[in-house]
């Protein structure tokens, strides 16, 4: 593969030269200074990190806050899928990506939780078992990234996630606040947002049937069978009954693809071949692209192959995945002062838009009824609708058009306002 092939070395060397004048780093994979490292967050068990220092025309990288990515799952790395699909400079093919987070801001990919992507278990390590490992894994982490990049504890640090990190990211936004209220770390936290949520994933599911019914997507045979498929993992979650309704939950996948003749999950809209298979995270060209391009350029090669999508991650966590993280959103709401996003492509059918509407409307926090009372509005770009938004009591929801599970993908455009709303760029 010919990497970077559109892209001038005249281009390239004003790059080098701009990141040169005001950060030290290492010439990584793409335009602009990057440094990268592994965190043992516990015995046998390490986490990677990929910093892409800013591009954008600024005298020093401390004017841009820092953003955090972390990718859904579990089990798919944000190395892969965060930086070369979706917020990095360039793709596996070396195009430029116009939309890119890093020509506004810093991001910090970290591939999460421990054996996910770069990050690995060794043999006498332990796989994290639930979200609240990850997230204390994830505050080791920053630790050490806080120590050992001290200038990133001064700058506004935002935590973006989408999928299953719509559990992870709260949780994690939370024990890094404890642990800054105990000053065992020094940040400037101030937001987290999350995209297409698997917060509470009962509700996710329970929403598919009305919105394929709704869509024109199923008829009313379609509709009461996914239905009632739906009610019997709800009797598994009400049971707690969690690794059933995660076997059941595979069920409900086949019924939706019989009765729809294979509508895409992510992007109910999107034109599928017949012959085209698709699942989050796992594009094999990926795989080959981060095995020989990525780990020889950051001089990986003595370390553990890089994972597309590593199912020991998502079978250890098993017990996790049907669990809600409600409560954890609204601990966020009530007992710190970060502010809180959601963001939902309206097209999605796995973290399907009403589901999380529905459990928005249930939360109780403090200042709910700011959020409540406050206006729903339309943002346009150019001129052009993108979506809806809704702001009050620490707590914001948008609704994106033209958009599924994949935001940042699929509606760049609207994905930069949301973006702008909680960084300000700035």
């Amino acid at each position: 593969m010919q990497l970077f092939s559109q892209i001038s070395a005249w281009t390239w060397g004003i790059l080098l030269l701009q990141s040169l004048s005001w950060v030290e780093g290492r010439a990584g994979l793409g335009p602009g200074q990057q440094d990268w490292d592994y965190v043992e967050v516990r015995k046998g068990a390490h986490l990677f990190y990929w910093l892409h220092y800013t591009t954008a025309n600024v005298s020093a990288f401390t004017e841009r806050p820092l953003v955090i990515w972390l990718q859904g799952g579990p089990g798919v790395a944000s190395s892969g899928c965060g930086v070369f699909e979706q917020l990095g400079a360039i793709d596996i093919e070396g195009r430029p990506r116009e939309s890119s987070w890093v020509q506004h801001m810093n991001v910090l990919f970290i591939d999460s939780p421990v054996g996910t992507g770069f990050s690995y278990v060794e043999s006498h390590g332990r796989y994290a078992r639930n979200n609240s490992q990850i997230a204390r894994d994830l505050v080791t982490l920053m630790q050490m990234f806080l120590s050992k990049y001290p200038q990133f504890q001064r700058v506004p640090l935002h935590i973006f996630s989408e999928s299953y990190g719509g559990k992870m990211a709260p949780e994690f936004a939370l024990e890094l606040h404890l642990a800054k209220e105990r000053g065992q770390v020094k940040c400037r936290l101030d937001s987290v947002a999350v995209g297409n949520p698997w917060t509470s994933p009962l509700d996710s599911i329970l929403a598919y049937a009305p919105f394929l019914l709704q869509l024109g997507i199923v008829d009313e045979d379609g509709y009461r069978n996914i239905s009632r498929v739906a009610a019997q993992i709800a009797g598994l979650v009400y049971d707690e009954k969690w690794i059933r309704a995660l076997e059941t939950g595979s069920t409900i996948q086949d019924v939706i693809g019989t009765y729809t003749d294979g509508v895409f999950l992510y992007n109910t809209q999107r034109r599928v071949h017949l012959d085209e298979v698709y699942r989050y995270g796992e594009d094999p060209k990926m795989s080959d692209f981060m095995r020989s391009n990525v780990t020889k350029a950051l001089g990986l090669s003595h370390m553990p192959a890089w994972m597309l999508q590593n199912a020991t991650v998502f079978m250890h966590l098993g017990s996790e995945i049907f669990r809600p993280a409600t409560h954890i959103v609204t601990r966020l709401l009530d007992e710190t002062s970060i502010r809180v996003g959601v963001y939902s492509g309206i097209l999605d059918l796995l973290c399907a838009t009403p589901g999380t509407v529905n459990w928005i409307s249930r939360m109780r926090w403090r200042r709910k009824a700011e959020y409540a009372g406050s206006p729903r509005k339309s943002f346009r770009i150019d001129g052009m609708l993108e979506g809806y938004e809704k702001h009050g009591g620490g707590f914001s929801m948008f609704w994106v058009y033209r958009a599924g599970h994949l935001v940042q993908q699929e509606n760049p455009v609207a994905m930069a306002h949301i973006l702008r709303y909680f960084t300000n760029f700035g």
